[in-house]
């Protein structure tokens, strides 16, 4: 946090710290938690506590642990180039569920993770869908692969700066290594870490050179299914370049 500000609000600046904090925490932090991370002392806290979750920024839980609710994501939702992404997106999100009979999902880069903005769930009993709102670190996820893959170098390296910040375990090299394989593929197709028999395959949407968001279909195989896993990837893919040519003539910046 900037400490050579020309101006003070100490009572923001505590309630931002809180909200950082929070959001950098993947379980719900006791009053304690809070206090001991962010060096102040309970009484500090306690009064913006209560405004927040007053304000329905945090919630507490009954072991009177506090996280973040969607408040502030459904906030930043509010914005053009989201609005005007997701206008542009849903369409064509629907009509990709109904031919490929899978769900789909669009996600964004937030900090040093992915977070899911838009789905539409597949039209039959088959399908594997991720709620709005879920967040996952970006080397984590195919979204995430794919948002980092496809950014210009330097801000590239600063969203990996960010992910190091998160998470001092990856190899670099072989996470850049990772991300020039998918970036000359055009898009990933990789088992799901988090759900056995899942598929994610996720192509970028662009605008002005950068990945402005990550097209993903969790791919449910099996009898039931209506495409084979290559048919899927290019419906895919054709779907993400119909959504990036819409967005170009947008002039979103």
């Amino acid at each position: 946090m900037t400490t050579d500000s020309k101006y003070r609000a100490p009572a923001l600046q505590k309630g931002l710290a809180i909200l950082e904090t929070l959001a950098n925490s993947r379980m719900p932090m006791s009053m304690s938690d809070i206090s001991t991370a962010l060096e102040r002392s309970r009484n500090e806290i306690f009064r913006m506590l209560q405004v927040l979750e007053d304000m329905r920024y945090i919630s507490r839980d009954e072991a009177g642990g506090y996280s973040l609710t969607n408040r502030l994501f459904a906030l930043s939702m509010r914005q053009p180039p989201i609005r005007d992404l997701l206008s542009l997106a849903f369409p064509l999100m629907t009509e990709l569920a109904e031919e490929a009979g899978q769900s789909c999902h669009l996600a964004v880069a937030s900090g040093a993770e992915m977070v899911v903005v838009a789905r539409v769930e597949a039209p039959g009993l088959l399908g594997f869908a991720v709620r709005v709102g879920y967040r996952r670190p970006l080397h984590l996820s195919a979204s995430g692969l794919v948002l980092l893959a496809f950014e210009p170098a330097e801000r590239q390296a600063q969203m990996i700066d960010e992910i190091d910040l998160l998470d001092g375990a990856i190899d670099r090299a072989a996470l850049l290594s990772q991300l020039n394989d998918i970036a000359a593929q055009g898009y990933v197709a990789r088992e799901s870490g988090m759900i056995n028999g899942i598929l994610d395959i996720s192509a970028p949407i662009l605008a002005a050179g950068e990945a402005r968001a990550a097209l993903t279909v969790p791919y449910v195989s099996g009898a039931g299914a209506k495409l084979d896993r290559a048919r899927a990837s290019e419906m895919v893919c054709d779907t993400a370049r119909t959504v990036s040519h819409a967005l170009e003539g947008t002039q979103i910046e």
